[in-house]
This record gives structure tokens, sequence and C-alpha cells, in this order.
């Protein structure tokens, strides 16, 4: 029996945005045909600190899209000439019945390949080609970059708006000085990943899941000038909840910029 033909999603998929969505989904259009993300592992141009979305919180996102991930090695791939990468990545490898990107994508070696390119080798391979327009928001494209630039200014429903859900993150619950208990304000600590973006230092409204439910809550980002050498952290104050949460992986999702630090 003949293996089933793939249509591919391509991109960096850095924060799963609301662009990236718009490509991901296009790849569900052909009914004949199983929709797929290709991911590079590591991610290109990445670096620590500055990514949008941790790996395993990608996972679940995309798992809930309902399409196929499959991941590739970037430093294997990297001086492939765009060409090859079509030819053994997506024709050999994947079994593409279509390709899909962004209207800004490039590929291969340098990034010397563009949708333009993608579509004339679609063409002369006889597959399926999509290109998504751009997505925008206050009249320009979304883009890594400019939620980046939101989060680092504070600008958190601005970055909220354009990755199309809240900023969040799922971190282990460590122990802290538990200060804020002697005060009545009990809070959780969480230290945050060497990969994931830290947003602007101070205070956010936020809320916070656990067990499946979400509680209302207040969170503090940034190193606590009230105490000296410390690491930056969230330390979020659970508005209604009283129980013991060491150890736990705890979602809190960050909604709007309040103040700086104190």
């Amino acid at each position: 029996m003949a293996k089933k033909k793939r249509a591919v999603a391509l991109g960096n998929f850095d924060g799963l945005h609301l662009g990236h969505m718009a490509v991901i989904n296009s790849a569900k259009q052909w009914p004949e045909l199983s929709p797929c993300v290709l991911l590079l592992e590591p991610r290109p141009f990445a670096k620590d600190g500055q990514a949008l979305i941790t790996d395993s919180h990608k996972a679940d996102l995309l798992e809930q899209c309902g399409v196929e991930v499959i991941k590739t090695d970037f430093l294997k791939i990297k001086d492939y000439e765009p060409e090859k990468f079509f030819e053994e990545i997506l024709i050999k490898e994947l079994n593409a019945g279509a390709v899909c990107c962004g209207f800004n994508y490039h590929f291969g070696k340098g990034g010397k390949g563009n949708s333009a390119l993608l579509e004339s080798l679609c063409k002369a391979a006889e597959i399926q080609f999509f290109a998504a327009k751009s997505v925008d928001f206050e009249g320009e494209p979304i883009s890594s970059t400019r939620i980046r630039n939101a989060l680092q200014q504070g600008r958190i429903e601005e970055a909220n708006a354009m990755l199309g859900r809240n900023f969040s993150y799922c971190f282990e619950v460590v122990h802290g000085d538990k200060i804020g208990r002697t005060i009545g304000c009990p809070t959780i600590n969480q230290l945050f990943s060497p990969e994931l973006i830290v947003p602007k230092y101070g205070v956010y409204s936020s809320r916070t899941f656990i067990d499946g439910k979400e509680y209302r809550s207040v969170t503090n980002i940034g190193r606590r000038p009230s105490f000296a050498n410390d690491e930056q952290r969230s330390e979020t104050h659970i508005i209604d909840f009283d129980g013991d949460l060491y150890g736990k992986k705890i979602q809190v999702s960050l909604l709007s910029y309040k103040r700086g630090e104190k």
C-alpha cells in the first residue's frame, strides 16, 4: 500500500503566533493529504532567553492543532542548497503532496530560497503549493520580533493579540523565602527556563491554572529588589486558593502590565 502523501507546513514557528497558525491551518485544506509541521532542531538563529514558547508548550499546542509533527536535524541540512532541501527532505523524506509556507519564507543554505522559488519547485514536481498572506496587527505584519519587543516593553496586551492567546509559561513551583506568608500574601515561585524570553520586570494581572481550574492572580517578574542577589523569577499570588503546589508544574498566563518593581 502506497504511503499517504503529506501536506507540509514550513516555517520557524517561534511562538506559534497568528501568522504561523495561518500557515499550519492551510495544510489542512486537502482532505486527501495528511497535514504535518516540519520543525528544525535546534531552532535556526535561536538565542538563549529569546524563545516565545518552550518546546513542551509548543508540542502541546501543535497536538491540539491536529497535525503531525516531524523533526529534523537543522545542523545536518543547514548547508543544503534550496533545491537539495526540496528534493531530499520534502519529496523523499516527507513524501510531500503539498507544501505551505508564509509569504516571507526563506529556506536552504544562507536562506537563499524564498516562497517564489518554492512555488516553482512545487510546480515542476506537480505538487500543490500555498503561501499564506501576512496576518496584520495595527497595520503591520505580525512577527516574532514584534512580539518579543512588546514583551520586553511590558506591552503584554499587544503581545497577546499577536500571539492569538495569552503569553504563558508552565514551570515547576520551587521553594522561596516564604516571606509572603508572613505578610498575608503567600506566593508560588517559578524560575524561568533559560530558553524562554523574560517579559519586562514588574507586576502583572495574571491567571493561574491548577488541576484544570482557572484562578485570578497577580504576578511579579524580576529579581525582587527588596532582596539582594536574587535570580530572576516569577512570583505569583493566587487569589482564593490555598494549597501546597511545591514540585508541581503550574501554568501562569499574563494579562496586563500594572507597574514596575518596587
